[in-house]
């Protein structure tokens, strides 16, 4: 009989292999590309001055006290009260649509990497970073945490979540994961000013009760993936697909002008509802399974350090 234990702690070390190898790359990214970046866009603050400090490589260029600067010669910057380091809490909506791919990986598979990713870069920054994992089997609350050990097991912790059943939610059932996340208690799990980035498949539906309270107590933002046949069903060809929502199998016969038209109607519903969710450009990527996950969270990073450089 198989030891449930024995086949945890066998995941976790595969998926602990799987970021030790995405970790310098991250490394990488940090050290040559992004630079300050990444904690420029990020970087917690009070806004009760403090003193003033010699400025180093890496200091946010807005903080530069001029007065002092020009009477001493050398750069200078303000400091405030509670410069806090950045807490990352992740939110991964592990949906049954997710486990869709027309390609060589699914939505979930893609999902996973960018969210491994995210807490490989706040480790990497020396960050606190935790998650919530939701599924329509339950919920798993991790608190945030500083290290790089710590967060590497974190994150194989996330990423050895095993897929929700395709039966957990009933053929024609709305419930959705979003709906089992205590949303309320998610207030008290991780300091004021801290990052909240819902990952998730975002298919139209209410606004989830408690959001308004955590988008001003967190900056809030929101990480989709996207399968090519979410944004474009495949033309001239019939197709047969298994809807992990309906519980059935559906052909698409060359998908037909009224597909096409109901398939336009849900896309532009469910980006509407994505926009209403994070008004705020800068805080939505959404990122193709077709596409690289880390050279797009550094072009998200790069858009996010040039708007706070213009303001």
């Amino acid at each position: 009989m198989p030891n449930p234990l024995t086949e945890h702690t066998s995941i976790v070390t595969s998926q602990l292999a799987l970021l030790r190898q995405l970790e310098w790359k991250v490394r990488h990214a940090v050290e040559n590309v992004l630079s300050g970046e990444y904690r420029s866009a990020f970087r917690g603050r009070g806004m009760e001055f403090d003193q003033v400090v010699k400025y180093t490589y890496g200091d946010d260029i807005r903080d530069i006290d001029w007065n002092v600067t020009a009477r001493l010669g050398e750069p200078y910057r303000k400091k405030f009260i509670e410069e806090r380091e950045v807490t990352l809490l992740l939110v991964f909506e592990d949906s049954v649509s997710l486990q869709f791919g027309s390609s060589r990986q699914s939505k979930r598979e893609a999902l996973l990497e960018l969210a491994g990713l995210v807490m490989l870069l706040g480790a990497v920054n020396r960050d606190r970073v935790g998650f919530l994992h939701a599924s329509a089997e339950g919920y798993t609350l991790k608190e945030p945490v500083r290290g790089r050990g710590q967060i590497l097991h974190l994150a194989a912790q996330l990423l050895g979540k095993a897929a929700p059943s395709l039966e957990a939610v009933p053929p024609g059932d709305a419930t959705s994961p979003a709906a089992l996340i205590p949303w309320r208690m998610l207030a008290h799990a991780a300091p004021r000013h801290s990052i909240l980035i819902w990952l998730g498949d975002f298919p139209p539906r209410f606004q989830p009760e408690g959001w308004t309270v955590l988008s001003r107590r967190y900056q809030t933002m929101g990480f989709r993936v996207d399968d090519p046949w979410d944004r474009e069903l495949p033309p001239g060809r019939v197709l047969t697909a298994y809807d992990p929502v309906g519980g059935r199998l559906v052909n698409l016969n060359g998908a037909s002008a009224a597909q096409r038209s109901a398939h336009a109607a849900w896309t532009g519903q469910r980006e509407a509802e994505f926009r209403a969710l994070f008004p705020n450009p800068l805080s939505r990527l959404v990122v193709s399974t077709e596409e690289d996950r880390l050279e797009s969270l550094v072009r998200f990073f790069h858009a996010r350090m040039a708007a706070g450089n213009r303001r």
